[in-house]
């Protein structure tokens, strides 16, 4: 009996909880709510991913933050917005999306470095990412005033389907420029 028809309980019991749970669960996570070694997930979640690649699924397995998710498939997505548009595909303003990309390129970054970015006051927009979740204090810089710096959070990794901040994608020089702050 291969291992893969040996795990087809493990692969179903996975893939019912991921299903059930709204945030992306780890590893560690998953094999305590599932009651099996993470050595049984980790070979589960292999045979998930593939079957998730059959053109008869409807989501695959995406890792974000850390975590793992059923997410609709990518192709499917765009065929589904006109329904559930909000909730794959909220919208930011082009200021949000200006600040959340300093933010995500830059950190740690304080507001007031923020701003010499942006060329203005970027106080309210720090706030509504934050309220939505998507930075977070991490801190304060070592400097007069001991201002706050942010960074991005797991769900600004979940909102964007990244597994972490190295899979931004990679900028050219004169974006590199544009980011770059005077430490």
């Amino acid at each position: 009996m291969n291992a893969e028809k040996s795990l087809q309980p493990e692969v179903a019991l996975l893939e019912a909880i991921l299903f059930l749970e709204n945030d992306p669960i780890d590893l560690v996570g998953l094999a305590k709510i599932a009651k099996i070694s993470e050595q049984e997930v980790a070979e589960a979640l292999e045979i998930l991913h593939d079957k998730c690649l059959l053109p008869d699924s409807g989501v695959e397995l995406s890792e974000l933050g850390g975590g793992f998710s059923l997410i609709p498939r990518r192709d499917l997505v765009l065929r589904l917005r006109h329904h559930y548009g909000r909730k794959l595909d909220e919208k930011m303003s082009r200021a949000a999306l200006e600040t959340l990309s300093i933010v995500a390129y830059s950190q740690p970054v304080t507001r007031a470095e923020i701003d010499g970015i942006r060329g203005v006051n970027s106080s309210s927009t720090l706030k509504v990412l934050t309220e939505r979740g998507l930075v977070r204090e991490f801190g304060r810089k070592d400097a007069p005033g001991r201002p706050a710096q942010y960074g991005t959070t797991k769900e600004f990794l979940q909102f964007f389907g990244l597994a972490s901040i190295g899979d931004l994608p990679k900028l050219d020089e004169a974006e590199r420029e544009r980011f770059e702050i005077e430490r």
